[in-house]
């Protein structure tokens, strides 16, 4: 074991560049296996079913989405000033690098040639033949149809929505879904034209068909922003809960990033955690597929800008399959964000060391990605700034060398954030463990 006593942690200022790769070398030899989290084959094909949508469309939707997560982060818990000064901002800062597109689809479930084919074959077996019958597929077509000549079919579906008759709903939302797909003025026209309200009691539909469509007609419906008040006043978050629960897969994600827009208004945070989003959307982290798991992290992340969605995500268990991401590629840094909004509460520190965290930090500080480093330094200076036990364990998995590596040849803000860290480290050696437990720490260390 290394006790920080001996621990040798060169400042900032020290050469130490020849013997980098001695101490990196060393650290996995310093390294504890994490219980219960297992390294995947190199080449072992996923089990999780997945969507033959292209994989951008999702991402762009998420990437969007977190640009706007600065505005709204909720102040660190933690007493140290470093904390809200330099962490926090640091992780929205690596936030908004998460935007590499410049644009997204509203429309992520990858179905929209099966439901428009589907409402083709029902229309000459309609018993609605005042349904008029467009090729919603065709996205040139409904780009430049002018807005009065859409409006009859608007009105036509709306009313449809009303009928007894589960294949008429079916039909009608689903061509709803796909109307409210490409253009603003159109998910305005749906909007003012009445099919919010009609759309919300569908997200609890029994018919799994017409409760899909529901949910992504109501994402789409969302995007744009006068339709957000109108369907969070149609009494839409608790019904899109329902669906995040108990909806098909692509339901569930959908309802997930249909939750995620609402969430955009400050106010609805605190009702979508209040009416039970948390644990569907950690469930979802868990089973869902690669692009639910993606959908999940970044709503979880815009919820948990409020202390008490922290709180319930910690409850809910999210911290384990939040540190098992962190070996997966492409999924790494999205649960490192979310890792590190944890982090502002004392729950969320205390169980991400429970759950091994410190170590599979450490091991993206050594073999991940340059942004991923970034993430990983981010979490552990959240983790160590007031814990003198953390920082003992992060000394006992070999955290120094690769520190001291990223602060010389990381980015500007990975440079501080490992400096910073590295002080901690050095402040606590000299005073012989220093304060909160790092004391118990060393004398633990040394057994």
């Amino acid at each position: 074991m290394v006790s920080l006593s001996n621990a040798q942690i060169p400042s900032p200022q020290s050469p130490c560049t020849s013997s980098n790769r001695i101490h990196l070398s060393l650290a996995h030899s310093m390294r504890t296996l994490r219980p219960g989290i297992s390294q995947p084959e190199p080449d072992a094909p996923s089990s999780e079913p997945e969507s033959d949508l292209d994989t951008t469309l999702t991402d762009s939707f998420i990437d969007t989405c977190l640009c706007e997560l600065a505005a709204t982060v909720a102040p660190s818990a933690s007493k140290s000033p470093a904390l809200d000064g330099s962490i926090t901002t640091g992780i929205l800062e690596l936030s908004r690098d998460f935007s590499d597109y410049s644009s997204f689809n509203s429309d992520i479930s990858g179905e929209l040639e099966r439901l428009a084919s589907l409402t083709r074959s029902e229309a000459p077996n309609s018993s609605s033949p005042d349904l008029p019958d467009l090729d919603l597929t065709s996205s040139e077509l409904l780009e430049t149809m002018p807005l009065e000549s859409l409006e009859p079919v608007v009105k036509a579906c709306i009313e449809k929505l009303s009928t007894s008759l589960e294949e008429e709903k079916r039909k009608a939302t689903a061509r709803i879904r796909l109307l409210a797909k490409h253009r603003s003025d159109l998910r305005e026209l749906i909007g003012a034209s009445g099919a919010i309200p009609v759309l919300v009691p569908l997200l609890k539909s029994t018919d799994p068909a017409t409760q899909e469509s529901a949910v992504t007609a109501l994402l789409n419906l969302s995007l744009e922003e006068t339709n957000k008040a109108a369907i969070t006043a149609a009494g839409a978050i608790k019904p899109l809960v329902y669906a995040l629960r108990t909806g098909t897969g692509i339901a569930k994600q959908n309802a997930a990033c249909a939750l995620l827009s609402l969430s955009m208004i400050e106010d609805n945070r605190a009702t979508i955690g209040a009416c039970g989003a948390v644990p569907p959307l950690v469930s979802l982290l868990v089973h869902g597929s690669t692009r639910g798991k993606k959908d999940s992290l970044t709503t979880l992340y815009k919820l948990c800008s409020i202390k008490r969605n922290k709180e319930r995500a910690v409850d809910a268990g999210a911290v384990g399959p939040l540190v098992r991401l962190i070996g997966e590629g492409g999924l790494s840094e999205k649960a490192m964000v979310v890792l590190g909004s944890l982090a502002g509460v004392l729950e969320g520190r205390e169980a991400i060391v429970e759950e091994g965290g410190i170590q599979a930090l450490v091991e993206a500080l050594e073999d991940g990605p340059a942004k991923g480093k970034e993430f990983a330094v981010a979490v552990l200076l959240q983790l160590c700034a007031d814990s003198g036990l953390n920082r003992a364990m992060l000394v006992r998995e070999g955290a120094i060398p690769p520190l001291v590596a990223l602060s010389q040849t990381g980015s500007a803000r990975a440079k501080q954030k490992a400096e910073t860290l590295l002080g901690y480290l050095r402040e606590q050696r000299q005073e012989g463990g220093g304060s909160g437990g790092g004391g118990t720490a060393q004398a633990n260390l040394a057994r």
